[in-house]
């Protein structure tokens, strides 16, 4: 009972353009889980046997490459849907992502077996999904431009924009490594991309965090 209450609480606060019938559903089906920051909530490879919805916290999606490589694709907050889990249960497919939270975060899991129901009996459902592959979509398509055409000194201050951004905080809690590994670049490359950006008064660099100054 006391899930139920708090799975209602989410879904009422998080999620209020669900329909009624909707909010039931998932409260009858849905359950909660959390993971403690680093834990891996998705890895590649996985079968998929359930979709999530974010309620609390922050989790970040990678792509592995054959070799190991991390590639950052993008955030999911509270209120997200993880796009690719939707269609890989809904096809009851593998994962081809590994999904990481960032800080302690809790998730309501949808078994895959709802996913033809949900989608055929309630609109905003199937809206919904709609609206987080075309979000998604459209951080993707930023990433690829970031790639494909941008210098690694206009990723990197992207990059730190959107940490920005997405965290709400000027202050960010992230080694030059790790954003190496978001980028696919080397540490000394990005420590000396950084060095630069705090000549330009851009960025205040510390021991153990980095300060955002950009407007």
């Amino acid at each position: 009972m006391e899930e139920n209450n708090t799975v209602a609480n989410y879904l009422q606060n998080l999620f209020p353009q669900f329909e009624a019938g909707l909010k039931e559903q998932l409260m009858q089906n849905g359950v909660l889980k959390t993971f403690d920051e680093g834990e891996i909530l998705m890895q590649t490879g996985q079968n998929m046997r359930s979709t999530m919805l974010i309620t609390e916290g922050m989790v970040k999606l990678y792509r592995e490459g054959d070799e190991g490589q991390e590639f950052f694709m993008y955030y999911l907050n509270p209120g997200h849907a993880c796009a690719l889990s939707l269609i890989c249960a809904t096809k009851q497919e593998k994962s081809q992502i590994m999904a990481k939270a960032v800080e302690k975060s809790t998730v309501l899991t949808i078994p895959i077996g709802l996913m033809d129901s949900l989608m055929k009996n309630h609109k905003t459902w199937y809206y919904f999904v709609l609206e987080t592959y075309r979000t998604r979509f459209e951080e993707l398509l930023q990433v690829i431009d970031n790639i494909a055409f941008k210098a690694m000194d206009e990723r990197l201050e992207f990059y730190l924009d959107k940490q920005y951004r997405e965290l709400k905080n000027r202050e960010l809690v992230i080694t030059h490594s790790q954003i190496a590994n978001d980028l696919n670049s080397s540490r000394e490359v990005i420590s000396r991309l950084l060095k630069k950006m705090e000549q330009k008064g851009l960025v205040k660099l510390f021991r153990n965090h980095i300060e955002y100054l950009k407007s």
